[in-house]
């Protein structure tokens, strides 16, 4: 499929990681096919994607957070076995169960991994993040699923196993959360963050990282009186305007997209506070946000969203026509909904990803 990314309509992908397996595939699709500066208006055939580099909350369990203190024999059975029991959820009683998951990773070692890549590929963002309530991590491999397994594919998924009891506790999905969004604003990378049945705990999460940076309101009277700002004595409208003086690295990314999002239109309203400090965008995906059991709350949203923080996705892992008629039947809806002419959304819409990847 990665053939057919140069062919594809969509002028540029902004392809996500979400595991081990996949962060040197899409460091080197990057390297292949990356952007080579932030002015899209000419792609050439070799300049058609945006890598990302994150660890996706399904595959949070792999990873162990050292971050703020070394551990010791991670290599053994012990520890494994330890590192499970103290992220799953129920807490697993099957040892033969818990030992045939992947070995965990250091959290410490990936984020310095990821540090690099970004660095490596100064447009790169980070992604796919957050948190998933719902998501319960797959029975180990038997005979039958070992044989089903398709090879055409990227190793780690699910691959039709059953659904494990266990769920990775959110106390640890926050913790692997919260480090790559600290890695995002160090490095001012924007991020696409999953959110599943965990609107409220992501929002306090993302909250808690801006937590002190966030924007002064002041009224126009203030403002004239502080830098001179010609306004009328008389408007009392309010502004939000940034504290002066704040470094560049922040412990919250500039820019955060709410990819595939799934939550209520009254949930705007939160993130579209004026003392918020990040720009905030939302997704909409055919083939998450148009599925027949969650299209009406997903137009709701959109009509309720800001025309400037709307977004398209496909939400797939697999490149080529499919995803071009997909990416067409979103764009489509949105602009149906916001009574956009075709061409006047698209450009819109094309605007909206810019900012959110390079502003």
């Amino acid at each position: 499929m990665v053939q057919s990314i140069p062919n594809m309509k969509a002028k540029a992908l902004t392809v996500m990681a979400t595991r081990a397996q996949d962060q040197d595939l899409v460091a080197d699709l990057g390297k292949r096919y990356g952007l080579k500066s932030t002015d899209t208006s000419s792609l050439q055939s070799d300049e058609r994607v945006l890598p990302c580099f994150g660890w996706h909350p399904w595959f949070s369990y792999q990873l162990f957070d050292d971050v703020q203190g070394e551990f010791s024999e991670t290599e053994s059975e012990e520890f494994r076995i330890r590192h499970f029991e103290s992220v799953l959820t129920p807490k697993p009683d099957d040892k033969d169960f818990l030992l045939s998951l992947p070995k965990p990773r250091s959290l410490k070692a990936f984020l310095q991994a990821t540090r690099e890549a970004l660095q490596e590929q100064p447009l790169a963002l980070i992604g796919e993040i957050g948190l998933d309530k719902q998501f319960r991590i797959p029975m180990e491999w038997t005979n039958e699923t070992e044989e089903a397994k398709r090879t055409t594919i990227t190793p780690g998924t699910r691959e039709g196993r059953r659904l494990s009891p266990y769920r990775v506790s959110m106390d640890h999905q926050r913790a692997i959360l919260i480090a790559q969004l600290k890695l995002a604003g160090e490095l001012n990378r924007a991020v696409s963050v999953h959110g599943v049945q965990a609107h409220g705990a992501l929002f306090d999460t993302l909250k808690e990282n801006w937590s002190g940076h966030e924007k002064v309101l002041m009224s126009k009277k203030d403002r004239k009186k502080i830098r001179g700002i010609p306004v009328p004595l008389d408007d009392e409208e309010d502004a939000a305007i940034e504290e002066e003086g704040k470094p560049q690295a922040k412990p919250f990314p500039p820019r955060i997209c709410l990819h595939s999002y799934s939550g209520p239109p009254e949930a705007l309203k939160q993130y579209f506070n004026p003392t918020v400090p990040a720009e905030i965008f939302f997704s909409f995906s055919s083939a998450i946000n148009m599925a027949s059991h969650a299209s009406g709350k997903a137009i709701e949203v959109i009509k309720a969203c800001p025309d400037d923080r709307l977004l398209v996705e496909s939400d797939l892992d697999c490149a080529g026509p499919r995803m071009d008629t997909m990416l067409e039947e979103m764009c489509r809806k949105i602009c149906e909904v916001k009574g956009w002419e075709l061409e006047e959304g698209v450009a819109k819409l094309a605007e909206n990803w810019h900012r959110f990847a390079f502003s």
